[in-house]
């Protein structure tokens, strides 16, 4: 048998028995907010809560399973340029990227003079997204064992420049320890409030599901293939203000 083969036979043993991990905690500065007051929990079952989402065509990647409501999630005010860290329930298992993504939780423009607020907490997520972080956008590894890629803390800052408003941010980490097999979608969204910001509109934009695609790059490398460089995370570019 090839080394390769064994090695993806012992990474599907490994996966059906090690547990998963989920985004859970959310927090500011030198706070570390409870579980799930400001972070959406997902209507899995307990024994399956911190399980990913694979299909691709899902709205369970916006928010994940039943994150498309509140369910009595706090929305956490904030300043434009805050840090802000994503906390697991334990460290990052499965090699792959880890992404986060922002909403603006407002309707359609309904007229060139106004634009009315809507509240996070009534959002589903379902307009255009956009990316502020990626970690892992030069090389993706099952030996890596860095913090900023097999963590369980991701941190980064709002944009300063975006208009205030009410806002989801998705935080998300790709399983890629299955080569040929569904990419693992790890996901929770929280909820904030944003003020002090600018007037950009940011860009590029995404629809999510839409933004991942059954063959991009990125989803279908074999990690266990040797060294991989020039590795491009999944979904759109990140924007900068």
């Amino acid at each position: 048998m090839k080394l390769q083969s064994l090695f993806t036979l012992v990474a599907v043993a490994v996966d059906s028995a090690a547990a998963h991990y989920i985004f859970q905690q959310f927090g500011t500065g030198n706070t570390k907010f409870s579980a799930w007051k400001y972070v959406r929990r997902n209507t899995n079952p307990a024994w399956l809560q911190n399980g990913p989402v694979t299909d691709l065509s899902s709205k369970d990647l916006r928010c994940n399973v039943g994150g498309g409501i509140s369910n009595g999630t706090e929305t956490l005010p904030m300043k434009a340029g805050d840090a802000f860290t994503f906390y697991l329930d334990t460290a990052v298992y499965h090699a792959g990227p880890t992404s986060v993504h922002v909403i603006l939780a407002a309707p359609k423009r309904v007229s060139y003079m106004s634009k009315a607020p809507e509240a996070a907490a009534d959002y589903d997520g379902s307009g255009p997204w956009f990316k502020i972080q990626d970690w892992g956008e030069t090389s993706v590894s099952q030996s890596r064992s860095q913090p900023e890629y097999l963590g369980n803390a991701y941190t980064s800052n709002i944009p300063k420049c975006i208009p205030d408003g009410e806002y989801l941010l998705r935080v998300q980490e790709i399983g890629l320890h299955n080569p040929g097999a569904a990419p693992q979608f790890y996901i929770s969204c929280a909820q904030v409030k944003i003020t002090g910001g600018g007037t950009t509109s940011p860009s590029p934009t995404a629809s999510i599901p839409g933004a991942f695609k059954a063959n991009d790059p990125g989803l279908n490398v074999n990690i266990y293939g040797g060294s991989l460089t020039g590795y491009t995370v999944p979904g759109p570019k990140v924007f900068k203000c």
